[in-house]
């Protein structure tokens, strides 16, 4: 075959990813494979997540294809330039780089200065299409929309391409290419239970400051209910795992779509356990009972911050309030809550991570996490503070996690404010032992401590 799809993760690489065991396939990779395969376009799909670098070269070696494609994101990138420069040599054939994925977009001559051929940006089935029939014919590559190169020392970068309308002409995932049982079993292993993921729908439309859109756009396209129940029936009678995971943005966006999808499921008698991630003004009573017959077993609701102050400076548009009592609505009808904190947005103060630590006192999710704020290429977010970063490291060797910008405080100090969050939090669960209740207390302590120290 001479086009092979791949990306630039390795578990085995991510210490982080040891401690949690939570490892999905490349969804977008394998709607692309789909998509080729429907044209008749045969491909190999190399899934690196459960092998090594090494195993992954002397596949792409053996195979010799005229294309490589690699999936590139945020966490992926330093691996992913290193994989190139290695594949961009005589042992391998000199096969043509083409990327794609959410870091490409705004970072298009970074990644062709260094080594792609290549980059599609936004969705990329129909566009790796036609890229690779051009490449194989040796047209024009003008004449490909959504696509980005360099030509006699100068980057050239063709029409956005329309993107898919009706987003039922999309052939399922090829997930017959890549290693199943390896994930299931991975699951299966350090949680008692294994987990698949499901794509309902393109693009969001709200404007959250922090957040890129780079592929799918400020957008809303979804998958007609019925098909989305017979691709969860599906999986449920060749697979069985015990989860799906909606990779969606906001899954209860429209109510009238989720009473379909309601419908279809238990009318096809397709359902799994499932968990989504919502917005909490797109959630009520009847749609959480709905979720609920559904299959649903947790809601991811965001809010980012317990200060309306920041809510409101990251262009949210949500009342603080109402996710709190969204959040103990979803757990008072039984379903599992968590959500999201951002610490260290520009403008954030000592009294707006107080209210945040109190917001998750009183909202109670099952469970949380928190990330401190960085800013991703693209996003409102970076256009915002890109005057004030103060940590630029070297593109290639780094990620957009690495820059740091002028905030209220040191960046040592909202390390400290994590911990100090998490321990005040647990400190008052219901489930603790008077030990563990103190121990958090202690660790409380010393981080509001050391934060004083850090400003």
């Amino acid at each position: 075959m001479s086009i092979l799809l791949t990306h630039g993760y390795y578990l085995s690489d991510d210490p982080k990813e040891q401690k949690i065991m939570k490892p999905y396939p490349p969804l977008g990779l394998l709607y692309v494979s789909a998509y080729l395969w429907s044209k008749n376009i045969a491909n190999d799909v190399f899934d690196s997540t459960f092998y090594s670098k090494e195993e992954q070269l002397e596949f792409v070696y053996e195979k010799q294809p005229k294309v490589v494609c690699i999936y590139t994101n945020l966490m992926t990138k330093i691996e992913v330039i290193q994989l190139m420069k290695k594949l961009k040599t005589a042992e391998f054939g000199f096969p043509k780089i083409v990327l794609g994925g959410p870091d490409v977009t705004y970072n298009v001559e970074n990644y062709l200065n260094s080594g792609a051929d290549f980059i599609v940006i936004g969705e990329g089935e129909e566009t790796t299409f036609e890229l690779y029939q051009t490449i194989m014919n040796e047209g024009d590559f003008s004449k490909v929309n959504g696509i980005a190169y360099t030509e006699n020392g100068t980057v050239i970068q063709t029409p956005t391409r329309t993107k898919f309308r009706e987003l039922d002409e999309l052939p399922l995932p090829n997930r017959d290419a890549i290693p199943n049982e390896k994930y299931l079993e991975t699951w299966k292993r350090n949680h008692g239970e294994s987990s698949m993921t499901i794509s309902t729908q393109r693009g969001c439309p709200y404007t959250c400051k922090w957040c890129s859109t780079a592929v799918y756009g400020q957008s809303y396209r979804r998958r007609p209910a019925h098909l989305v129940a017979q691709e969860m029936k599906m999986l449920k009678e060749k697979y069985n795992p015990d989860a799906i995971w909606f990779v969606d943005d906001v899954f209860t966006i429209s109510h009238k779509w989720l009473t379909a999808f309601h419908e279809e499921v238990v009318k096809q008698n397709a359902q799994i356990r499932f968990e989504c991630i919502t917005r909490a003004e797109r959630l009520n009573d009847e749609i959480l009972r709905l979720l609920k017959e559904a299959g649903c077993f947790r809601i991811w609701i965001g809010a980012e911050s317990g200060s309306q102050k920041i809510i409101n400076a990251m262009d949210r548009r949500v009342d603080v309030n109402h996710v709190k009592k969204m959040i103990q609505n979803t757990n008072a009808i039984g379903i599992e809550t968590g959500t999201f904190i951002m610490l260290g947005y520009p403008g954030e103060d000592e009294k707006d991570i107080y209210q945040t630590i109190d917001y998750l006192k009183e909202a109670n999710p099952t469970h949380y996490t928190i990330t401190i704020a960085y800013p991703i290429k693209g996003t409102s977010l970076y256009n915002e503070i890109e005057n004030e970063i103060t940590v630029h490291p070297n593109w290639e060797t780094s990620t957009d996690r690495q820059i740091d910008f002028k905030r209220n405080y040191s960046r040592k100090y909202y390390d400290y404010a994590v911990s100090k969050v998490v321990n005040e939090v647990e400190f008052c669960r219901k489930n603790k032992t008077f030990l563990q209740r103190l121990k958090h207390k202690t660790k409380s302590i010393l981080a509001g401590g050391m934060m004083k120290i850090s400003k």
